[in-house]
């Protein structure tokens, strides 16, 4: 039963970075999913992989893991490629990639 201790990444439907600062703790599932013969659902029969726990720092989720002496995985945020831009950005007067007139 080992834990990941991650941040989530920004959802690819939304263009905001809302619910990536936390920190999430997951148990990595212990079992595949089955699927069910008569309704064709995935089921489980881990409960752990419903627990969802969110800190608001990484040494907070590690302490708590170690506290419950829990064996975890700490994953640590990639960088983002690519910086965000502002519609607004097009039109500044000192922009570098060339010039651009109607």
């Amino acid at each position: 039963m080992v834990a990941r201790i991650y941040q989530p990444a920004k959802t690819a439907m939304q263009s905001g970075t809302a619910k990536t600062h936390l920190w999430l703790f997951e148990y990595e599932p212990e079992a595949a999913r089955e699927i069910d013969p008569l309704m064709g659902w995935t089921s489980s029969g881990d409960m752990n992989g419903q627990i969802q726990l969110r800190f608001a720092t990484k040494d907070e989720a590690v302490a708590y893991a170690e506290k419950h002496k829990i064996p975890y995985q700490v994953f640590e945020p990639q960088p983002r490629a690519a910086r965000p831009k502002a519609y607004s950005d097009n039109f500044r007067s000192n922009r570098v990639d060339g010039n651009w007139t109607h």
